[in-house]
């Protein structure tokens, strides 16, 4: 099968489209020179391994022998894993948004050979359709202009990236937090929430945890009982909809409609990440168990369907997969979809009943509002009825419905692991991992005797060892198939250090900390703006980006500078390194003026203002080792839900560890074999033994 240069890569998307008849190319100099020497404008497609509409246009276009032929005679064509690259989507798709006002994948954009934007979309249909133009005439029309119109497209490129530049330039004055500041997203997204359904907005609906961690910590500053209630019930409706795996847990991407039941069924590691901290969190203000078993399911999934052998998290899982009853044709949600017969094939009678009417299954499929027919005769699994109902509606005792709907839904797992999976994207990823890693974290916390720390301290153990330098201090963004490449990002080294900090609270291994600092210190400055504050999305080595971004927006990841600001905080009130809290405020300084404007873009930024607001408060235990019994304590008092608490136990062998980068925790004394100390902005009360 013939095959363009994409072949020698290592991105699963990138290979994906290896054997398309287009001569695609990585982003790099031997693309650039081509156009150049060629005088040719650049083809730039941006998307992912498991991305739908990615799939539909490389089926419906580059796979289209014709269209082929207009792309390599006119256009250099490239090709961009997002996923590994975020900074060259970053940059392409501000254009796309600014000039469109949309945005999305997959990304078509088209540059002169100085890399300079002039026109772009995302998807395209081959023909005119759906009110879209079609692919060939766009390429013909640009390929026109790029001939006969070449100063206009030129000058109009120039122009772009100026106004571009200037806005992201754009700040207002800079300033420092304030309570009323830090109140103010609440009432935003109490404007926005959805009272009936839960979430924010209408149609399609996305869970947005950093919007979860927000307003749970302006819960816990300010009691107020309709932030939390606004998690707990969009936290409910998620866990019951569609939106979630209901027989092998994990959260499909975002939800079509707007009562969570209709997915777009793609599984991001990102979410699952997320979304199991923000349901533990909720478990650990609110004690009520379902939370808890919904982010132990989460858990359960990653560990069986995403884990390496060596300990890391593969990225994400398609939507499409193989249809059961015609395999040669992928359909979205296949893997997950149920016939009523087929249940009733395999479950016995009052099994299957009992089982349909829990989860909404219905003789002709339950999806009314399917535009594309993708579910006609199919099912969706959503808990549609209670367990109490169920048994009252066929007069049975409550226990035996609950043992019954258990084994019916191990059973269906058990059949559904026999259908074609769906394509698994296996690269691994440091920033996405670093989100997980914080997440098992957060768990072994919850439940010191759970397996959760093994899988946090092996992810962990797998990104030092793999791809990350002792020695130049460098981290690198993906790993696959043995090959770690792509300097890392701001996100990488902001996530990454943020979970050295959590699996240090949770393990209290002094090198967790070492590390961390080390990345706050030594890799997060490559990326600082040191005269007005925050962080570049990029280090500025790289010639070939042109523009440097200060991403700000908190969307379903957060912000590499919100995550950037949060651990340099809370390395300061761990530590008691002034230089950490220097800088944090000099970044929350930058972003007062965007969180004054839009707060619930940049909900994670407000978490961090309300970290610094909050006075730092320390718990400290000096031992000479960790006992059953000071693992017990410290479970004791991580018992409410207290976000701004720091935590360390430092045994004896951890002092002069420490000595170096936390001079706060070794300067403590030890004056029994465990003493405790509970300080607030550096100022302890007087310490007390903890008796075993």
């Amino acid at each position: 099968m013939p095959s363009n240069a994409l072949i020698f890569e290592k991105s699963p998307y990138l290979l994906q489209h290896a054997h398309n008849p287009v001569h695609w190319q990585p982003w790099g100099e031997a693309a650039f020179e081509q156009a150049r020497r060629e005088d040719k404008p650049i083809f730039l497609s941006v998307g992912y391994s498991t991305c739908h509409w990615c799939h539909v246009m490389e089926h419906e276009s580059f796979e289209n022998e014709k269209i082929a032929e207009i792309l390599n005679n006119n256009f250099v064509s490239i090709k961009v894993d997002r996923e590994e690259r975020p900074d060259v989507d970053r940059i392409y798709m501000l254009f796309v948004q600014a000039s469109s006002g949309s945005g999305g994948w997959p990304m078509s954009v088209w540059l002169t050979p100085e890399l300079k934007p002039f026109f772009g979309g995302t998807y395209f249909p081959p023909d005119s359709r759906y009110g879209r133009p079609g692919f060939a005439d766009v390429l013909k029309q640009i390929h026109d202009a790029w001939v006969n119109n070449r100063e206009k497209l030129t000058a109009s490129s120039e122009n772009i990236v100026e106004q571009l530049r200037t806005y992201l330039r754009g700040r207002g004055e800079a300033a420092l937090p304030t309570e009323e500041l830090f109140a103010s997203g609440f009432e935003q997204f109490r404007r926005a929430f959805d009272s009936r359904f839960g979430g924010f907005g209408s149609s399609p609906k996305f869970p947005r945890p950093v919007a979860f961690n927000y307003l749970l910590r302006y819960y816990a500053s300010t009691q107020n009982a309709e932030a939390l209630q606004m998690v707990t019930s969009t936290l409910q409706a998620m866990a019951a909809g569609g939106m979630n795996d209901q027989l092998g847990g994990g959260f499909h991407r975002y939800s079509v409609d707007h009562r969570w039941f209709v997915p777009h069924f793609e599984k991001m590691l990102y979410d699952q990440a997320q979304l199991a901290t923000s349901f533990l969190e909720a478990y650990q203000i609110t004690k009520g168990a379902a939370f808890q078993q919904v982010a132990d399911q989460i858990f359960k999934y990653l560990v069986r369907d995403m884990r390496a052998p060596e300990g890391a998290f593969f990225s994400a899982e398609d939507a499409d997969s193989p249809d059961p009853e015609n395999p040669a044709h992928k359909r979205e949600g296949a893997f997950y979809v149920w016939r009523q017969s087929e249940i009733e094939s395999v479950l016995d009678k009052d099994a299957a009943a009992w089982f349909c009417h829990y989860y909404g299954v219905q003789p002709n499929g339950n999806v009314e509002e399917d535009p594309h027919g993708e579910f006609t005769g199919w099912n969706i699994l959503y808990q549609a009825s209670t367990v109490e109902d169920t048994a009252q509606h066929f007069g049975v005792a409550a226990s035996a419905v609950k043992e019954g709907l258990a084994r019916s839904g191990q059973r269906l797992f058990e059949v559904r692991a026999g259908r074609p999976r769906p394509h698994l994207d296996d690269k691994v990823l440091t920033s996405w991992n670093a989100l997980l890693i914080s997440a098992f974290a957060k768990a072994a916390q919850l439940q010191p005797q759970s397996e959760y720390i093994h899988a946090a301290v092996q992810a962990t153990e797998f990104v030092i060892n793999r791809m990350y330098s002792r020695d130049s201090g460098v981290l690198l963004r993906r790993f696959r198939e043995g090959d770690a490449a792509v300097p890392g990002f701001l996100d990488d080294y902001a996530f990454f250090a943020q979970a050295l900090v959590d699996l240090f609270e949770t393990t209290f291994d002094a090198e967790y900390l070492l590390v961390a600092c080390r990345l706050a210190t030594d890799g997060l400055i490559q990326f600082e703006d040191q005269e007005n504050g925050g962080f570049f999305s990029t280090a500025g080595s790289d010639s070939n980006l042109l523009l440097h971004i200060k991403d700000d927006y908190d969307g379903a990841e957060p912000s590499g500078n919100s995550v950037a600001t949060d651990v340099l905080l809370r390395l300061a009130h761990l530590t008691g390194n002034e230089s950490f809290r220097a800088r944090a405020e000099k970044s929350l300084q930058a972003f007062v003026p965007k969180l004054r404007e839009q707060p619930t873009q940049a909900p994670q930024m407000m978490v961090a203002a309300g970290r610094w607001l909050a006075e730092p408060d320390q718990l400290v235990i000096r031992c000479e080792s960790i006992t059953n019994r000071v693992r017990e304590f410290v479970a004791e008092k991580r018992a409410g839900f207290v976000p701004w608490r720091a935590v360390a136990v430092i045994p004896d062998a951890a002092v002069e560890t420490l000595r170096s980068v936390a001079p706060f925790l070794a300067g403590l004394s030890r004056n029994s074999a465990a003493t405790v100390y509970e300080c607030r902005n550096f100022a302890c009360q007087l310490p007390y033994e903890l008796r075993e």
